[in-house]
């Protein structure tokens, strides 16, 4: 009997003191096309959650960006998708696409907050028309040939706003004897280049490639936005300030104020709690996993991850952020 009981004490020991298998997870987030920085964001979060977790996956799925992954989440074809806080303000209002506001998405993390709006003109047009700041192409009724991206595109709904904020929207510049051209980024750069369009203005990382391109065929200036407009277009699209520093282009020395898109990764509100915990708590200790994913991830901090505004934080998110002392 005794032998009996020393043996089932030492069982119940170890049976209290036996390590507990770690969880894994297997999760899709939806993205955008593939190879893009979003693909690479993809990577990141599942190097992030494998840190946590060993033998977890998230998958990187492909599909038409930021809106599009607000449906797909309604549809549960993703555990996760990467959407831009200005995509999340136009869920949240009910508008184009949606007939009615999405209240059900929830933010784990903040990715990225600085793809500002870059309103870059022709130095030599802005020159002939006296232009130096954005509100000047409505002050000065100025027949400017703007691109700005495709319809459907979220920078190109911002870049609407923005001109309409100073009183210079399409049916304006028209009037004037200018256009506004849907083109994408790439393109952009192409009419610039050819002097096709004497503007762009775009949603791009400081010194992205195709403002590069530009700069190489022709001189350009880069214009600043008043306080007054940077309100008006970050209370109708849920973008927030930013200023391009000075020096960021040799063209362009002084300092310029304007508006950035920042992307989040959202879920559902009704994912489980302690799921949407553990998954905060990875990405934001595992941070530089994310962070070294592209060279224009390097600004990535925990601060930033917590900052975002547009929809609430999910409950276990918002859990770990009060624990980490980051709400």
């Amino acid at each position: 009997m005794r032998k009996f009981a020393i043996a089932a004490t030492v069982a119940a020991f170890s049976f209290t003191t036996a390590p507990a298998f770690a969880e894994s997870y297997n999760l899709t987030v939806a993205g955008a096309s593939p190879g893009g920085l979003w693909s690479l964001l993809g990577a990141g979060l599942d190097a992030a959650v494998k840190e946590a977790y060993p033998g977890s996956t998230v998958t990187y799925q492909t599909s038409g960006g930021g809106l599009a992954n607000v449906a797909v989440l309604q549809r549960r074809d993703a555990d996760m998708g990467i959407v831009h806080d200005a995509e999340l303000q136009v869920a949240k209002q009910g508008g184009e696409p949606f007939n009615a506001p999405v209240e059900d998405l929830r933010v784990l993390s903040y990715l990225y907050t600085w793809a500002p709006m870059q309103p870059v003109i022709n130095a030599d047009f802005a020159a002939k028309h006296g232009i130096e700041t954005f509100a000047d192409l409505a002050a000065k009724e100025v027949p400017v040939r703007v691109a700005i991206n495709k319809r459907g595109n979220i920078a190109s709904a911002v870049a609407l706003a923005m001109l309409e904020a100073i009183g210079a929207g399409p049916d304006e510049i028209e009037a004037w004897g200018g256009d506004v051209i849907y083109a994408a980024s790439g393109e952009q750069a192409t009419l610039m280049q050819d002097r096709r369009v004497d503007m762009t203005l775009n949603s791009i990382f400081v010194r992205h490639r195709s403002i590069m391109q530009q700069a190489d065929a022709i001189d350009l200036q880069l214009l600043p936005i008043s306080a007054e407009t940077q309100a008006a277009v970050n209370d109708r699209t849920g973008t927030s300030d930013f200023v391009i520093p000075g020096g960021s282009y040799d063209w362009a020395p002084e300092d310029a104020a304007t508006v950035t898109l920042g992307a989040a990764l959202v879920v559902r509100a009704d994912m489980d709690e302690q799921t949407a915990y553990n998954l905060t708590k990875a990405l934001f200790e595992n941070h530089g996993k994310i962070a070294g994913v592209h060279k224009a991830m390097n600004a990535l901090t925990p601060e930033i991850m917590a900052a975002q505004k547009v929809v609430p934080y999910h409950d276990g998110a918002l859990r770990y952020l009060s624990e980490a002392g980051l709400m």
